[in-house]
């Protein structure tokens, strides 16, 4: 009589070769995802696998009898049931737009370029002082909406006096959707200076943010939509062109990248169907565009805690334990397809430097002290654009220099309104382009 252990032994042995069958099926099934880009939902990836497995099923049951020739279906049908869940969709597949905010309306213009953008406006305060020249801001992203954060620190700059205007990018918050091969930096440029164009309030100042850094760095570097800039004010840029993209090496202090608590809420990347998605297309096995999930799906199953530490990276190391809340669940919104398309068009792109050395529009670098961004991509434009006339080194901020923390949102408005002004700088003008070397070998 075979023993409890010999008993297990067999069992085992059996069970090893089914496991191996499923695991070999459901490689089968994410080659031919990344091979068909996703085609059809997955399902042609899913249905050839399902037939491949089928044929080999009955192929080795050909020679058993009956009832054990169905036992090597089962491996196909445990690999048929688990990699059916990437096919179906657990979110809308039609766009899901945030509500409307609160506190402030708003409005949506067609521009020229054929984008249709969500705007908000904040009219100078009362009393006070207004400055003539409205102030536009480009947010972060690339296309993602404007964070409830963002949207206090607008306010607080109207209360100073400016009429500041702000739009989601294409694609990005409330506004309208575009083609996924729409999705470039230079259409984010033409956007801004149909923008301009549809406020018609003359020159306006420009506030560019992370990746809306990017889109004001390429627009001083075009003289047509240069020209409708009078001051530009470019904080924490990514990079703004393919060999800058390139560059890898230095970045800020020590940010509160693995020291912060994990973020909580529901995340995307808990669901196969888009943990997959989402994880192949930051491989380069996807294309944004691709037939797995449309741009709409995506962005509306993408979450604020699928971003990861990406936010605790944006604060200082000291503040690991006391990050706000960026934003509002209701609120967020980031396409993460449309963001790798128009990255892609930036590290595509050649030099803008031969463009950039001939700005003339009077501008500011904003550089925090625990940027998570690489130190080159703000210190080339700082080589580059003889126009920047000071750059103001911010200490103890990350890369989300205003942040509702200790006065960090004050002294970001005195640095923005001292350069807008033409007033003395509240900080030392750090690093100057002579300084950049040293300012990279010490790691500032």
């Amino acid at each position: 009589m075979p023993t409890p252990v010999l008993r297990l032994v067999r069992f085992t042995g059996r069970l090893l070769p089914a496991l191996a069958a499923v695991a070999t099926l459901i490689v089968v099934f994410l080659a031919l995802i990344a091979l068909t880009n996703g085609a059809g939902s997955g399902l042609a990836a899913w249905l050839t696998t399902l037939g491949t497995g089928t044929v080999l099923a009955l192929w080795r049951g050909r020679h058993r009898t009956w009832p054990t020739r169905l036992v090597p279906f089962l491996p196909v049908v445990i690999a048929a049931a688990l990699t059916a869940t990437v096919c179906i969709p657990t979110v809308p597949t039609a766009r899901r737009y945030p509500p409307a905010l609160p506190f402030v309306s708003t409005q949506h213009w067609n521009l020229t370029t054929g984008s249709r953008v969500a705007v908000y406006h904040y009219p100078p305060a009362d009393p006070g002082p207004r400055h003539p020249v409205p102030f536009v801001y480009l947010h972060g992203g690339p296309v993602r909406g404007i964070s409830v954060q963002d949207h206090r620190f607008l306010q607080l700059l109207a209360r100073r006096g400016y009429d500041v205007y702000a739009y989601e990018q294409a694609g990005g918050g409330r506004s309208d959707l575009l083609t996924m091969d729409q999705y470039t930096i230079s259409r984010s440029v033409r956007d801004l200076a149909a923008f301009v164009d549809r406020l018609d309030k003359g020159k306006v100042d420009v506030l560019g943010f992370s990746g809306g850094g990017v889109v004001l760095t390429r627009a001083l570097a075009d003289p047509g939509v240069a020209a409708r800039l009078h001051r530009a004010i470019i904080a924490e840029p990514g990079p703004a062109d393919g060999p800058t993209a390139r560059i890898t090496g230095h970045k800020g202090r020590a940010s509160a990248r693995g020291l912060a608590p994990a973020p909580t809420g529901p995340r995307s990347t808990h669901v196969p169907r888009y943990a997959m998605a989402f994880g192949l297309m930051r491989l380069g096995l996807l294309t944004p565009d691709t037939g797995l999930i449309g741009q709409a799906e995506g962005d509306n199953a993408f979450t604020a805690a699928d971003l990861g530490s990406d936010t605790a990276s944006a604060y200082c190391a000291r503040d690991a334990h006391r990050i706000p809340a960026e934003d509002t669940a209701q609120n967020f919104s980031f396409s993460p397809a449309a963001s790798l398309r128009v990255q892609q068009t930036v590290k595509d792109s050649p030099s803008i430097a031969p463009l950039l050395r001939r700005s003339r529009t009077p501008a500011m670098l904003m550089i925090a002290e625990c940027s998570s961004q690489v130190r080159q991509w703000a210190t080339a434009v700082l080589a580059r654009d003889p126009a920047i006339q000071r750059t103001q080194y911010m200490p103890g901020v990350g890369h989300h220099m205003w942040n509702g923390l200790d006065d960090n949102n004050d002294r970001a408005v005195a640095v923005i309104i001292a350069f807008l002004q033409g007033k003395p700088a509240p900080l030392p003008n750090y690093p100057t382009r002579d300084e950049i070397p040293a300012f990279l070998r010490d790691g500032k």
